[in-house]
């Protein structure tokens, strides 16, 4: 195995680990997999605050692997400090569940990213073990290769400047809606993301450590926050209204009426800088609206 030390990386791979041990032994035999042969690569894992013995493991990791031990969980913000070490320019970001499928995924990344000066990410093609496709509302529907309005979290690469300068993660968030967050400050930045059906990363979407009410509170907090950010009066009272009633929906399914109570507490009371993107990049966004609007749900289910 080689010594990450006398790596010159092209690409540097980012994944947060927290309390999912078996998780992240999967995942890091993947990338060693990939990672024998090359010296293009790095791979750095972020350990969240564990406490179920992943922060352990990764420690004996470390000859091949950078590892990055965080004294407590700081969300998304994790990644963060991940990124702030990497040397490659650019940055392919996982989950502690997800990998890429093969090399040449790696080698599509980098060169999608080297010949083309206008796009800044690069979204990956989500997929099961079994090489489904997951869908997600944040990528192209007809699995085509082209321009995206966002990627998924679990598998994208962006130019590690690119990202820099932008501010990262929001720290914010703690969780969910971060790559909406990031997607519009990179098309403010006048790039595009690219979404590429043949850079191939499955998802193992453990459900280990995902509790319900930090999906209702965040999810919902989050969501009206950007909305509060970015959309003009009328647009956002009504994709406001929106998004409080899918929330309800969803404390009602769940019983995480408290984790809702706090969300709307939170959603409506925290100041935020209004940032109001003009009509041609909402309507980039247009996937973003019909997502968060009664309307377009109801005839979308009818």
């Amino acid at each position: 195995m080689k010594n990450f030390e006398v790596n010159t990386p092209k690409l540097s791979i980012v994944f947060l680990n927290y309390n999912r041990i078996r998780e992240t032994r999967y995942t890091l035999a993947q990338l060693s997999r990939l990672f024998e042969g090359r010296d293009d690569v790095e791979v750095i894992a972020v350990d969240n605050g564990s406490t179920d013995g992943t922060r352990e493991f990764l420690q004996t990791q470390a000859d091949w692997a950078r590892v990055l031990s965080l004294p407590s969980n700081l969300g998304i913000a994790g990644y963060n400090e991940g990124f702030k070490q990497a040397k490659g320019d650019y940055l392919l970001v996982l989950d502690d569940d997800s990998h890429p499928v093969d090399n040449i995924t790696l080698d599509r990344i980098i060169q999608c990213l080297d010949t083309r000066p206008d796009v800044g990410v690069v979204a990956c093609r989500i997929e099961s073990l079994k090489g489904e496709p997951i869908y997600s509302w944040h990528l192209p529907q007809n699995d085509a290769p082209g321009t995206s309005m966002a990627f998924v979290g679990c598998g994208f690469a962006i130019r590690r400047t690119l990202f820099e300068e932008i501010g990262w993660y929001p720290t914010d968030l703690f969780i969910y809606q971060n790559e909406i967050e990031v997607a519009i400050r990179v098309m403010r930045s006048q790039y595009k993301i690219y979404y590429d059906p043949n850079c191939r990363v499955v998802h193992r979407e453990s459900p280990s450590g995902r509790t319900n009410w930090r999906r209702v509170y965040y999810e919902t907090r989050n969501t009206i926050w950007l909305i509060r950010r970015y959309f003009p009066f009328p647009m956002a009272a009504y994709l406001i209204g929106s998004r409080l009633f899918f929330g309800l929906i969803h404390a009602l399914q769940s019983l995480e009426f408290r984790g809702y109570y706090r969300a709307v507490l939170d959603a409506l009371h925290t100041p935020i800088e209004p940032q109001v993107l003009s009509p041609l990049l909402r309507q980039q966004l247009i996937t973003f609206w019909r997502q968060n609007s009664v309307w377009h749900q109801l005839l979308a289910r009818f």
